[in-house]
């Protein structure tokens, strides 16, 4: 795959995360493509994938365990990925290709019922398995989803170094590692990017694994930018019941309280004269540059249109008046993140 620049420049820029991976500074995240918040029709969904990549968005965020599982089927579904292989065909050359192994079961049933595998001979099954169903010889950024505890993290990174030699794979990504995690695998093998939940109401990655990320050269991709979709404020209690937030006590038993951390939210937004879904992605480039380091975040949606709205975000400023308000929420926020997930391997702020 050649070195490209977005089809329309001056829509979304290119920004380097880490060891020398390039990508667009906003991605596109593609588990709502899957049935975790409702079913979704294929043929919107490759529109709104195709339309993202016309404007300039093409980091593409996947996983193996993304999708509906088959009847009778063993571990990941793939269907996620099949998906995206739709587009690849034509587009490949154009894409910067995320994907991530690592959880055996589902995403969006019970979180608690998947398994975590990190070894060598798994890492390498599960790569060759997604390479044929993406149809692509080479994923550019593979992600350890998640981290299986009991065993060293050198062992999983050293099977991606492999990986990166026998030129499956370009640079090596972490999600939820903590900070000392992250060093660890540093030492093994330069790391690109470290996935972790952030948001204007999840900072937890603050405390440790941002400076640690500095630290090792790597950028942040973070998921989950705009709060599953709360912050946008356009949830209801139906639309939380209907998906994977049912049950999380930030969308659960606290939706009524965490209202207040919308309010505000759309209350700058106004001020602003933009959407509260703009707000809190400005926000977050704002957080990342005082911080100093590159962030990528990868919205989902289904529709094209908020893929416009979100592209949107990289155009607007905020005050510093505005910032401190919006700093203030995650103070606010009721109800911890993912406390569903059944164990510390989940969410790095588990094991810190």
């Amino acid at each position: 795959m050649t070195e490209h620049s977005p089809t329309n420049p001056d829509v979304v820029s290119i920004v380097e995360l880490g060891d020398g991976l390039s990508v667009s500074r906003m991605g596109l995240g593609a588990m709502a493509f899957s049935h975790v918040y409702g079913r979704s029709d294929p043929a919107e969904a490759l529109q709104t994938i195709n339309h993202a990549i016309d404007i300039g968005i093409s980091f593409i965020d996947t996983a193996d365990v993304y999708g509906e599982p088959r009847p009778g089927a063993e571990g990941p579904a793939g269907t996620n990925e099949e998906l995206i292989a739709e587009v690849l065909r034509h587009r490949r050359d154009e894409v910067r290709l995320a994907t991530k192994f690592g959880i055996t079961g589902t995403v969006g049933g019970n979180p608690g019922g998947n398994s975590i595998r990190g070894d060598r001979d798994y890492v390498k099954s599960a790569c060759e398995a997604s390479l044929r169903r993406l149809g692509t010889d080479v994923i550019d950024l593979y992600y350890m989803h998640r981290r299986e505890l009991d065993r060293p993290i050198e062992e999983t990174v050293g099977a991606m170094a492999e990986l990166v030699r026998e030129g499956k794979i370009r640079h090596v990504g972490l999600s939820e590692v903590t900070g000392d995690e992250l060093r660890a695998a540093a030492a093994v093998h330069p790391v690109a990017a470290v996935q972790s939940e952030w948001s204007i109401w999840s900072r937890d990655v603050e405390r440790h694994v941002v400076s640690a990320a500095i630290e090792v050269g790597a950028g942040f991709v973070p998921y989950s930018p705009l709060g599953r979709g709360f912050l946008t404020g356009t949830l209801t209690r139906e639309s939380v019941a209907n998906s994977m937030r049912a049950g999380q006590p930030r969308f659960d038993q606290n939706f009524e309280a965490n209202q207040a951390v919308v309010d505000i939210v759309r209350s700058i937004a106004h001020e602003i004269d933009a959407t509260p879904a703009q707000t809190a992605l400005a926000w977050l480039y704002s957080r990342g540059t005082r911080m100093g380091i590159p962030v990528v975040p990868i919205p989902g949606t289904r529709r094209a249109a908020r893929v416009d709205e979100n592209a949107a975000s990289l155009s607007i400023s905020l005050s510093d008046e505005q910032l401190t308000r919006l700093d203030g929420t995650a103070d606010m926020a009721a109800g911890g993140r993912n406390l569903t997930f059944n164990g510390p391997q989940w969410i790095s702020a588990g094991r810190e």
